[in-house]
């Protein structure tokens, strides 16, 4: 079902969302050669803990994945890209390293992602972060009242065609609010024009992403870690967003 949220509760989402900017910015500074993708996973519990939040992702339990879902981030490195599992893994030079979350504080949700270098950056490895950074901000710009769900998916594709990469449209973005997961399913490429109308009110969470040369994915044994079906890398940027009377309002 879709709910419009009232300004107060967009607040409530911002202060969500600011938490979330806060953890990530606080990961991406431990994110070097020679750490465990395990001691992001309970630094990220650590702070959750100590701010009074909640975790969406544990004990996430969709018809995909093999659940539930016993962590409270996705850490997806190289050809993965969404769902990864933390695991045993030290990071290493020039490793890109996607890192994907949500919680809840109050009763609120927001969710961010965002994909970084390890190291010494590849050139090719910028391009396909900045051009999901570059396609999110697209996505945002159409966010506003009177355009259509599609012309956010049309903007995000737009970009990603520039670019050259292809786009997979099984997973995408997504509203929230009560929930990490509400309507409407926002594709990352589609028609202008077409789709629901956009209200003040309407929460989303947009997050392009990429693979270099493929829109086919595979899973992991895990069950949930998707990768690039031809091992090309990826890249994923995100943030929640609040459709207001006029720009949208980035929450995260």
């Amino acid at each position: 079902m879709l709910e419009l949220k009232t300004p107060r509760e967009v607040d409530a989402m911002r202060v969500t969302g600011a938490f979330i900017h806060e953890l990530l910015d606080d990961l991406a500074a431990m994110a070097e050669p020679g750490v465990n993708l395990l001691d992001l996973e309970h630094r990220a519990r650590q702070l959750i803990t100590e701010r009074g939040a909640v975790s969406c992702y544990w004990d996430y339990a969709p018809s995909f994945g093999r659940g539930p879902f016993r962590n409270v981030i996705c850490l997806s490195v190289n050809d993965a890209v969404l769902h990864g599992l933390p695991h045993d893994y030290v990071l290493c030079d020039a490793d890109l390293l996607s890192m994907d979350i949500a919680v809840s504080i109050d009763g609120w949700v927001a969710d961010s992602a965002r994909s970084l270098i390890v190291g010494v950056p590849q050139p090719e490895d910028e391009r396909l972060i900045e051009a999901t950074e570059r396609a999110l901000t697209a996505g945002i710009a159409a966010a506003v009242p009177g355009n259509r769900l599609g012309d956010i998916s049309a903007a995000i594709g737009a970009v990603a065609a520039d670019c050259g990469y292809p786009v997979n449209t099984e997973f995408g973005g997504h509203g929230l609010g009560r929930t990490m997961h509400e309507d409407p399913h926002v594709t990352n490429t589609g028609r202008a024009g077409r789709g629901l109308k956009l209200k003040p009110g309407l929460t989303l969470a947009l997050e392009p992403w990429f693979a270099r040369t493929t829109d086919k994915i595979v899973y992991d044994p895990d069950g949930w870690t998707i990768r690039s079906a031809d091992g090309s890398r990826t890249a994923h940027s995100e943030h929640t967003i609040a459709v207001t009377d006029g720009a949208a309002a980035i929450l995260t």
